[in-house]
């Protein structure tokens, strides 16, 4: 049984390195292309390819397995399936065609909910009270193959992409080790997906991290985790970036203006914003240039921060 594995962030660190311990033979591992880090730096290496080099996996970083010859290296590796986990490309069908045994995708969502490039997020955006992986056997749709097994869990309300992501990529990686056994036996009959339930996720760009205070505080709330750790949210104070990176929606507010900065005294967050329904209070906060800290702290050196109008 030889294996290709394609990944290419934190979340497909753990799949691999399950089917590694597990003894399964990975032939090689895709991944994206490294990356120039900022300020001109030296090139970034995907965690994939990190996982890749430290278990001494060969590494392939194709730029497009559209090229034929690329997918000519692909099929030199004669690859009885392949496994595919955020790797950032669309698989065209010669690829999809190549293993005998299909491409199968672990994708962080309960399919056909949020489809597409960010379900993490878009499942807290929601407000959904649970979230997933599913694991399906590959077509030419973006992700609209026939399912076969997803596992449910519940997301916290203390949770972040960041954080989110982390559990689901290990249930992912356990929820494949028990699929892949009786997917190999032909003891799965992959169910289709319906469409009609069907929703998309797109890319989360930088510019949506920045907070519009006329929003109601409870989805500010939601857009403070699901925009953690990137691209983060964030607003102005004396022409500096300031990044809220943990709060709480909290009820009231009547008197208080959209974007005023008001003192609280009870719980974690020393401060809050008003919005456009109840007020965000803040616990954690990161200005520009400087480390995070916590929103008590953060007023210690910006007195004047109280009665403020963020914009």
């Amino acid at each position: 049984m030889r294996l290709i594995f394609m990944g290419s962030p934190e979340f497909a660190v753990p799949p691999l390195e399950h089917l590694i311990l597990n003894h399964y033979q990975v032939a090689a591992v895709y991944t994206q292309p490294d990356k120039p880090a900022s300020r001109g730096r030296s090139l970034v290496f995907t965690p994939v390819k990190r996982a890749a080099i430290a278990h001494k996996l060969p590494v392939i970083q194709p730029a497009s397995l559209k090229d034929a010859e690329a997918i000519a290296q692909l099929a030199g590796f004669h690859p009885d399936i392949i496994v595919v986990a955020a790797f950032g490309q669309i698989l065209p069908q010669s690829v999809l065609d190549l293993p005998s045994y299909g491409c199968i995708n672990l994708h962080p969502s309960l399919l056909p909910r949020f489809r597409g490039a960010s379900p993490v997020a878009s499942a807290i955006l929601a407000g959904d009270d649970f979230t997933g992986v599913s694991v399906m056997l590959m077509d030419r749709g973006l992700d609209t193959g026939p399912i076969l097994a997803r596992a449910q869990i519940p997301i916290s309300v203390q949770d972040s992409t960041g954080s989110l992501t982390d559990k689901l990529s290990l249930i992912a990686a356990q929820l494949f080790l028990e699929v892949l056994p009786h997917w190999l036996r032909g003891e799965l009959t992959p169910q289709p997906q319906n469409e009609a339930e069907a929703t998309y996720s797109a890319s989360t760009s930088k510019k949506e991290g920045e907070i519009d205070w006329y929003l109601p505080a409870i989805d500010l709330w939601r857009r403070v985790r699901a925009f953690h750790p990137w691209p983060g949210c964030y607003t102005r104070w004396q022409g500096r970036q300031l990044r809220i990176i943990e709060a709480v929606p909290l009820p009231g507010g009547g008197n208080v203006e959209i974007g005023q900065v008001v003192a609280l005294e009870e719980g974690k967050a020393t401060f809050g914003v008003g919005t456009g329904s109840g007020v965000l209070g803040v616990i954690t906060v990161q200005m520009a240039g400087k480390r995070a800290m916590s929103a008590a702290e953060f007023l210690r050196g910006q007195r004047q921060f109280i009665g403020a109008i963020l914009k």
